[in-house]
């Protein structure tokens, strides 16, 4: 009987080796077969990411995206989402992960986040001639916000402050729309009153329309990270980290100053100095408890030439849910 209980534990021990192999050899294949990084994004959210005159995905957080994707061997795939179900497509493997202006503030525990790189405020856009100079001549206006946007979190959240809520409660309506091209075209016609938005996207808007001013109290301030699947530690490590090699070399500066017309340069808070400060996980600014996760297999030499090849969706088995 000991002899049979012998053979059973050492045939139960050589299954579970044997299982391990082959987990790893599987893990090892699907790492192997990443190569596309999907970001998912804003279309119409300037200068984040948003559609130029040629038709083209363009933005400044899809500029940092394509360089760090040079730098990793990987194909950057641009995927424009509606911005309401970007959890969705973060879950069902659609994209790899949200960059686009993603507001951390509020949300630490909802994904596993990048270290933040831009320093935000929330701003009030009027017409120049309206007679609205200061947040408490929003008494009894109409007021637009995006769906599900920081600056409607800034007025009706739990985290809200007690002055912006009572702010909120001032106005004649608060009003929610899809995208902000739509709040500028009624801000214009004198359908609306003033827009609360992310001050990098007024200034677009502002260079855009002459007759448009932004007011100099701010509704409030927050900070932009890249939102990863939560526990998705290992792919949210390997763009960190190159983000960082960007700000040390002065590349990061550079894309920046591309849009200066929109105060970025002034924005961001991505240092080296952030590097050196690890959070409470040991590496970068993790929410949440750290899962072991398969990301897109770095398999560029780091020479910084732009893959070309073309891969439509990574491979599932790479997708794991935090």
């Amino acid at each position: 009987m000991r002899t049979k209980r012998k053979r059973f534990r050492a045939f139960m021990v050589c299954a579970a080796l044997l299982f391990c192999s082959i987990c790893v050899l599987g893990t090892d294949a699907a790492v192997k077969a990443q190569t596309t990084f999907t970001v998912g994004f804003d279309a119409e959210f300037p200068p984040y990411g948003y559609k130029d005159d040629d038709g083209e995905y363009v933005g400044f957080d899809l500029d940092l995206a394509q360089e760090v994707c040079n730098r990793r061997g990987w194909t950057l795939k641009k995927q424009p989402i509606d911005w309401d179900s970007k959890d969705m497509e973060l879950s069902s493997n659609t994209i790899d992960c949200i960059w686009n202006g993603f507001t951390m503030n509020g949300k630490e525990d909802m994904y596993t986040w990048s270290d933040a790189y831009v320093d935000n405020s929330q701003v009030i856009l009027v017409n120049q001639n309206s007679g609205i100079q200061k947040l408490s001549d929003l008494a009894g206006k109409v007021v637009v916000v995006q769906a599900d946007s920081s600056a409607l979190a800034a007025f009706t959240s739990e985290d809200a402050t007690e002055e912006n809520k009572a702010l909120a409660e001032s106005f004649g309506q608060l009003q929610e729309v899809a995208d902000y091209n739509s709040a500028v075209m009624n801000l214009e016609s004198g359908a609306v009153d003033a827009i609360c938005m992310d001050i990098g996207v007024a200034k677009f808007q502002q260079g855009n329309h002459k007759e448009l001013v932004i007011l100099e109290e701010k509704v409030s301030s927050e900070e932009y990270g890249i939102g990863f699947r939560k526990g998705n530690t290992a792919l949210r490590d390997q763009v960190q980290e190159t983000l960082y090699e960007m700000v040390d070399d002065g590349t990061f500066a550079e894309i920046a100053a591309k849009y200066a017309d929109y105060n970025l340069p002034d924005c961001i808070c991505l240092t080296s100095k952030t590097k050196d400060s690890p959070q409470t996980d040991g590496s970068y600014s993790v929410v949440g408890e750290a899962e072991q996760t398969i990301q897109p297999d770095d398999a560029s030499s780091g020479s910084g030439q732009e893959n070309t090849t073309e891969i439509t969706m990574t491979n599932p088995a790479s997708k794991s849910e935090g």
